[in-house]
């Protein structure tokens, strides 16, 4: 008689993949993500991975992990804890041990528990579950790493090779566990080696032979069916934030008729754009790496003034390296787009993690009087059309705009619909050929309705001009020391920046529009907070959420319903930045502060917990 494995079918579930930094998680975990969505999975993921470039093997500062939360409903965060834990090692183990729901399955690799591994891993036992009190979890206890040696040795591999393929077999197992079919795997790993073929075949066994080992042992423990969402009709990939930066770049510049300029240094965890536009040459983008940051960021200057979409990337260390040429911008009004992927900080601070403390330094990190536009995105996916909006109206306001994304953000993932370009709007610069004024036309003169100066580029016959860094006059566009003159020029471009907010969209509110707490976020927390309020209404709370894309300016209706609601609580990821520019831009409002400076996302049990007391104070 066969043995029947038990089956629960789930509406979400959280896998976590962890091992040491080179056990190859983060492609794990990408795999098993993409093929989740493939299959019509929302997900939502999560790499963690240490600051050191190589820490020692085996140790607990050398862990690297890959979270990913997927189902067959909406997805909002990567989630708080894993129903999954594949651990390669001791290490693994003990760092994850407080991220285990209770009856967790976790996926271990005997060969690598021996007595060497776990004192590496600071255990004191040879027991490390006992000693973690890990009593309530499934363990699956599998020699992996021999299992994959001879299962290899067709291929001819030497040893260390043939182990590389060990987090093969782990995803393998989990798909089992997932009942995930493995063709897309395959194909994933065959374009993934595609020049190493022997490697590619040799992964592809390490996959199948994982799956195997489920199906005939059965694994003594329940397998898990994961119903597939039904999703609207269109082309759907797996994309992360920086990527979808990248993509709403290239199509803000398509939209405007101009070509795509980006100057950049190679800056963790912004890299990646810098690496994705590189590669779009065919659609004509030119993305240049130079010697330091502020070379990034002149050269992006200059290929705006010579008339190209330009943009610079960085993350919050050399935001601060560019804040004098961004003044430079922003005084001679040309258009230019920076973003900024959030680390933790001060100084190098946690590279590999996330924080949303640079926003006072977007606002007001510059010298003199000197406004820009201020944008956060709020899930991976949204960066895409984060980075059109920044592009827009970088063009046809002349201003720059700083578009704050974070690590969190830049490295996880959601399933995407391909947008469809008809519908998002056109983008039409001010240019100088628009002028009608009575008098000749000057580099300063603007738009009576926005404020914007009309953009003269190289090369239009008879509008040759100078700007540049020193003050001009509002008139002729002569350098001036005049102080009433200085007085209307910061007036004037205050004032540009401030009307801006007749053209971007209102704040929305979900939830109960009558609620007892209003929930405000801006950025990369908007999927937790979002969790958190639906899971308040679960529990008969009325709750609603104010998540905030534009920060400068602000929507026009921000007063309106900030002081709607009699408590008011912003949760946000730095010691209150958001929650003290909102009470500088409207007064009267004196709302409670969530804050969480950690380098992790917010964890959603929390959220609840904390919001709660504050309705029932």
């Amino acid at each position: 008689m066969t043995e029947q494995t038990k089956v629960t079918t789930l509406e979400k579930v959280v896998v976590r993949f962890s091992g040491d930094s080179g056990d190859g998680m983060q492609l794990t975990g990408t795999i098993f993500s993409n093929l989740s969505a493939i299959l019509g999975n929302e997900i939502s993921t999560f790499p963690d991975f240490p600051a050191e470039i190589r820490a020692p093997q085996g140790s607990l500062s050398g862990v690297s992990g890959f979270q990913v939360h997927l189902g067959s409903k909406k997805i909002f965060t990567p989630g708080d804890k894993a129903d999954v834990l594949v651990a390669m090692n001791p290490a693994a183990l003990k760092v994850n041990v407080n991220y285990l729901k209770p009856l967790a399955i976790v996926v271990i690799d005997t060969d690598s528990f021996q007595k060497s591994d776990l004192d590496k891993a600071k255990f004191t036992t040879d027991d490390p579950f006992k000693e973690l009190g890990l009593t309530n979890v499934q363990v699956i206890a599998a020699p992996i790493s021999s299992m994959v040696k001879d299962g290899l040795a067709e291929f001819g591999l030497d040893n260390k090779s043939a182990v590389r393929c060990k987090n093969m077999f782990a995803l393998g197992l989990v798909c089992w566990l997932f009942d995930r079919p493995l063709d897309e795997a395959m194909h994933m790993l065959q374009n993934k080696f595609a020049k190493k073929p022997t490697i590619a075949q040799a992964n592809i066994k390490a996959l199948t032979d994982g799956y195997n080992y489920g199906h005939n042992t059965h694994a003594l423990v329940s397998t898990y069916r994961i119903e597939s969402k039904k999703m609207a009709p269109g082309f759907y990939t797996d994309v992360n934030g920086n990527k979808a930066t990248a993509y709403g770049l290239i199509a803000a510049a398509e939209k405007a008729g101009l070509k795509l300029f980006l100057g950049s240094y190679p800056i963790t965890p912004a890299t990646d754009i810098l690496q994705e536009l590189s590669a779009r040459k065919d659609l004509g983008v030119k993305a240049l790496q130079f010697e330091d940051e502020i070379a990034g960021i002149c050269t992006s200057i200059g290929a705006s003034f010579a008339g190209s979409l330009a943009a610079t990337s960085t993350s919050g260390p050399g935001l601060a390296l560019k804040s004098e040429a961004i003044g430079l911008a922003v005084i001679a009004e040309i258009p230019l787009v920076v973003v900024d992927v959030q680390r933790g900080g001060p100084s190098t601070g946690l590279p590999t993690k996330s924080e949303q403390t640079d926003l006072a330094q977007a606002l007001y990190g510059r010298n003199g009087e000197s406004p820009v536009v201020v944008i956060a995105a709020s899930t991976p996916t949204d960066c895409f059309d984060a980075a059109f909006w920044a592009g827009k109206l970088a063009l046809e306001h002349m201003t720059p705009v700083i578009l704050l994304t974070d690590s969190f953000l830049a490295n996880g993932s959601s399933a995407w619909k391909l947008p469809d370009m008809k519908d998002y709007p056109e983008i039409k610069p001010k240019y100088a050929t628009e002028y009608k004024g009575d008098t000749p036309w000057k580099a300063y003169h603007r738009d009576p309705e926005t404020l914007v100066r009309y953009w003269a580029v190289p090369g239009m016959e008879g509008f040759a001009h100078r700007i540049g860094g020193l003050e001009k006059d509002y008139d002729t566009s002569a350098i001036s020391t005049d102080p009433h003159n200085h007085q209307k020029m910061v007036t004037t471009r205050q004032a540009k920046i401030d009307k801006i907010a007749d053209y971007i969209p209102e704040v929305e509110v979900l939830g109960d529009k009558d609620a007892d707490l209003l929930i405000v976020g801006w950025g990369g927390t908007f999927g937790h907070l979002c969790e958190a309020m639906e899971t308040m209404h679960e529990n008969g709370k009325k709750v609603a959420l104010a998540h905030f894309k534009f920060i400068s300016p602000l929507p026009k209706n921000t007063a309106e319903v900030l002081l709607k609601y009699k408590k008011v609580v912003v949760a946000e990821q730095n010691n209150g930045q958001f929650a003290n520019y909102l009470r500088s831009k409207i007064s009267g409002f004196n709302p409670y502060k969530f804050n969480r400076v950690k380098g992790q996302p917010f964890i959603v049990s929390r959220l609840v917990e904390e919001f709660t007391k504050l309705l029932e104070a």
